[in-house]
């Protein structure tokens, strides 16, 4: 990835210590070792926006009458789980 910004951040020089020495035990360059920081919180971030955007068609669905009863969809899925083992 190529370098294009210069991250100025005033900090105490011990959390500064503290980021050096992490990076270094984790034999990763200082900006890798941000990325592996950050990636998981994008993730969950990304992940969490999926799940929004899932739960609002799902209501959107129901309120359109387009919803199902918990008991029929328990009881569909029954059935194709004992077809499936032969029963």
């Amino acid at each position: 990835m190529a370098k294009e910004a210069v991250f100025n951040l005033k900090l105490e020089p011990e959390l500064r210590e503290d980021f050096m020495a992490a990076a270094q035990a984790a034999h990763r360059p200082t900006s890798q070792f941000m990325r592996d920081f950050i990636r998981p919180q994008q993730q969950a971030k990304e992940h969490d926006e999926f799940v929004q955007r899932k739960v609002a068609a799902a209501r959107t669905s129901i309120e359109a009458g387009r919803g199902r009863a918990n008991d029929h969809v328990e009881a569909e899925f029954a059935a194709r789980r004992a077809k499936a083992l032969g029963h």
